[in-house]
């Protein structure tokens, strides 16, 4: 390029790196503190029309092909989870005020979260609404809520910003997206946050799990901060966590009658876990390479134009999201790990299958979480809908690292049996990662 060019395409960028900085979108400087204006120009999140299933339930609704039940004493939810495909083993029961119907929930009436990998639901006992969360592959988690009033024709309405206020924060990825925190929680349910917290996902110590939320299930000496109640006067460190361990039976603590199940499964809680902060690495990255774009563009007009921000963009959010789907950093089970509702018999007969028979559900629950550490969340709509050029990048290491005769420090918990599984349950059954090998 001539040096003149070369001067003006300098002076363009920082222009442009100048102006961005002023109206408060996330530059390079920016983005290294943690701002991420995904409201403006190019995500304009809530401008954006959504399409996700909850969209398309509203569709059916609308269309009266889909008709939601109202029955006491759960409202729409038991319609809600038959039409969004939900089983009631995924309930996790929480206990902690740590909501928008925070006055409704307490120790002896806990919110009740079910999940599969396109919607998250929650449900108060008496609550005015239900809350959902979807999947969306262009927006990433996209909020609503449907009122709690039979007669009327069921409305699920998105969110305008009130959800976001915890929902898009540093625990997010700075994303709109799910989220699972460990609270230290006192009897009133009002969390203790003089104590700290903890957002949990699969590299949490057990330690440090579930604050707020009741779990059954065995998990050996192991122990986690699910099932106690904190005394604040009481120091840290004499809490006795051995209280809250091993819990089979949730009918002593409150009444479990008016729940779909009476169990909060500890095999569910993990594998919610691992989905969120996976779930919003998605997005991450979609939303990295939709910035970079739009970075690009306004720089050069040439579409094959890429810039150095815009590729260490697609690089940084790759290889962060290929390293979560992997599990590098996974906490190691010292005990095995069993729940009691049934979930983790469902989950693992789910497919698809490759042709050995073996699937990415397949969970182990002996020293870690899945028999083979990849994370099934590569089949949803969102991750298949990835940009390209971060697909291309995460197809190409994802490559190098089940391949390489040594896959380096971030992979060294990959043997290699572990990699040659992946690789062949991938190329039976993933064709969006498994392209060209």
């Amino acid at each position: 390029m001539p040096r003149a060019m070369r001067a003006i395409t300098t002076m363009k960028a920082c222009l442009l790196l100048l102006s961005l900085e002023l109206i408060g979108w996330p530059c390079a400087t920016a983005h290294a503190q943690g701002l991420f204006d995904f409201e403006r120009e190019p995500i304009n999140y809530h401008k954006r029309p959504a399409s996700n299933v909850v969209t398309r339930l509203q569709s059916g609704i609308d269309s009266g092909k889909v008709e939601l039940v109202f029955k006491e004493p759960r409202g729409y939810l038991d319609s809600v989870l038959q039409h969004l495909k939900i089983s009631k083993s995924t309930q996790a029961l929480v206990f902690s005020k740590s909501s928008a119907q925070l006055r409704k929930i307490s120790p002896s009436r806990p919110r009740a979260l079910y999940f599969n990998e396109q919607a998250y639901v929650g449900w108060v006992q008496g609550g005015e609404v239900i809350e959902l969360i979807a999947s969306d592959p262009s927006l990433g988690a996209v909020f609503y809520s449907l009122k709690q009033e039979n007669g009327a024709k069921p409305r699920l309405l998105r969110d305008k910003g009130q959800c976001l206020q915890c929902h898009a924060r540093p625990r997010t990825r700075d994303v709109p997206g799910p989220v699972v925190r460990s609270l230290y929680t006192g009897s009133d349910g009002q969390p203790v946050l003089n104590f700290g917290y903890y957002v949990s996902d699969h590299t949490s110590p057990f330690s440090e799990r579930w604050g707020g939320y009741y779990v059954t299930g065995t998990h050996g000496k192991m122990l986690h901060m699910g099932n106690l109640l904190t005394d604040r006067s009481q120091p840290l460190a004499e809490i006795d966590y051995s209280q809250g361990a091993n819990i089979s039976d949730l009918s002593g603590w409150f009444d479990t009658r008016p729940y779909l199940s009476a169990h909060s499964d500890i095999v569910a809680l993990m594998v919610l876990e691992h989905q969120s902060q996976m779930q919003n690495l998605v997005t991450r990255a979609r939303y990295e390479e939709v910035r970079g774009r739009y970075y690009d563009k306004a720089l050069e007009s040439n579409k094959d134009f890429r810039s150095d921000l815009s590729q260490r963009l697609v690089a940084r959010a790759g290889n962060d999201l290929l390293k979560y789907m992997l599990f590098t950093g996974e906490f190691r089970l010292r005990a095995p790990v069993k729940g009691t509702s049934g979930f983790a018999r469902e989950f693992s007969a789910r497919g698809p299958r490759d042709r050995k028979g073996r699937s990415l559900y397949q969970l182990d629950l002996v020293t870690r979480l899945f028999k083979y550490p990849m994370s099934y969340m590569v089949y949803t709509e969102s991750f298949r809908k990835l940009p390209s050029r971060v697909m291309v990048h995460i197809r190409r290491e994802l490559r190098k690292v089940l391949t390489a005769s040594s896959p380096g420090d971030d992979y060294a918990h990959l043997g290699l049996k572990d990699r040659r599984a992946i690789f062949e349950i991938l190329k039976d059954t993933c064709p969006e990662l498994a392209d060209g090998w």
